[in-house]
């Protein structure tokens, strides 16, 4: 893989800057996109275009804002409030069809640029039901871009089966952990680094993070 060219889907949060990181460690050369579709935060794309200028990738901004009219939710609208599923019904944060076009518009400029590997941070371990950051969705969809542009793309996962508490620890493993915290954007009132501490996204981010902290204490 040292031969080979990644494009990462980036977010400029936890997960996804961790996954930049990775990336970096297998590929001979990495490209990051990342997609504008009226996300809740603007903060969040500016983040990602300071990661990606200070680790010197080469940054993609794809316009998908087709998505925002098409699937109004709490990351699409002020007005829609953060709250989890109840009753097996999703949280309001879910973006119907937002991975399957991401990947797939990655898949496209994957072809365009040369890179066989396809990058992404969704995790079946630690997530909130989302039923596209599931391991069978990306296999399936692996398969599909393939079948539809006559290539042999791979969908990378390298968070898939990890908890937060594992994924702070694969970014302490790159030297990076001081780097993901201070400078990523997970939370979805829009406050960079440890966040807000309140919504679910923080909350999850936090227990991550204590958790690995306390198991490297006393390791």
């Amino acid at each position: 893989m040292k031969q080979e060219k990644a494009i990462v889907v980036f977010s400029g949060g936890q997960d996804s800057t961790t996954c930049l990181f990775w990336a970096k460690e297998r590929f001979k050369e990495v490209e990051a996109v990342t997609f504008d579709y009226g996300q809740r935060h603007l903060l969040e794309i500016e983040c990602a275009k300071m990661i990606a200028e200070e680790l010197d990738i080469k940054h993609h901004i794809l316009d998908m804002s087709l998505l925002n009219q098409l699937a109004p939710n709490a990351l699409t609208r002020q007005d829609i409030k953060v709250e989890d599923g109840e009753n097996g019904e999703l949280p309001s944060t879910f973006v119907p069809g937002r991975n399957l076009l991401f990947l797939s518009f990655a898949g496209v400029l994957a072809s365009q640029v040369g890179a066989k590997h396809i990058v992404t941070g969704v995790c079946e371990t630690d997530f909130s039901g989302y039923p596209d950051c599931r391991d069978v969705f990306i296999k399936s969809l692996n398969v599909t871009l393939n079948l539809s542009m006559d290539d042999s793309f791979v969908i990378d996962t390298p968070l898939m089966w990890l908890n937060k508490a594992q994924t702070w620890e694969l970014a302490d493993q790159f030297g990076a952990l001081e780097f993901v915290r201070e400078r990523t954007l997970t939370c979805y009132n829009g406050v960079i680094a440890d966040g807000c501490g309140e919504c679910p996204a923080c909350q999850l981010r936090k227990k991550g993070l204590d958790e690995y902290l306390s198991y490297r204490k006393e390791s």
